[in-house]
């Protein structure tokens, strides 16, 4: 019986067929990028053959999912509650870490928290990563955000928005309080 490709799909394949699509990704994108035939692919997503692991760890890797992502319990994500204690911060830029607010199950969106330490920052050259529609939101501090050269001062409760295709920096400014933003990425790129 085929799968049905509402709500929360059980089979593999469907779930990397969705995630690709919500990446706007094509068969031929993701066969370019993993080294894979088109053909295979295809056969992946309709459940008609089965990847090895490694297949799976370079799908993903395309995807920006964890293999185990593939595999959670079709209820495994129904809780709408996120504990903010369940989540692992990592470091980047200068004096600046992160936290992944969205599950790895959602495909349209997500939601990352950033801290700045005084004078930190994203990094030192400004930097790209896919090409998603991104919205950075300060909640706390002051920040510059660089986009495409132009220089944007923001505070509390300030956006912008841009592609995350545009190269981007964010920097605190003060050089001595912290900063707090929400980046919100439509589709999700890390």
């Amino acid at each position: 019986m085929p799968n049905d490709q509402t709500g929360a799909e059980a089979g593999v394949g469907s779930r990397l067929r969705r995630r690709r699509r919500a990446l706007h990704l094509t068969l031929k994108d993701v066969a370019e990028q993993t080294g894979l035939t088109e053909g295979y692919l295809s056969q992946i997503e309709r459940d008609q053959a089965n990847a090895s692991v490694r297949t799976l760890q370079r799908l993903c890797a395309v995807l920006k999912l964890s293999v185990g992502d593939l595999f959670a319990p079709p209820g495994a994500a129904a809780s709408a509650v996120l504990r903010f204690s369940d989540t692992r911060g990592m470091a980047f830029g200068e004096g600046a870490t992160k936290v992944k607010l969205t599950p790895g199950a959602f495909d349209h969106l997500e939601v990352l928290l950033g801290h700045f330490e005084p004078g930190g920052s994203t990094g030192v050259e400004p930097c790209t990563h896919g090409d998603s529609e991104e919205i950075l939101l300060v909640l706390s501090g002051e920040v510059e955000v660089q986009v495409d050269g132009q220089v944007h001062r923001l505070s509390a409760l300030d956006s912008i928005h841009y592609r995350s295709s545009s190269p981007h920096k964010v920097v605190e400014t003060t050089g001595r309080e912290e900063a707090r933003v929400l980046w919100a990425i439509a589709p999700p790129t890390y």
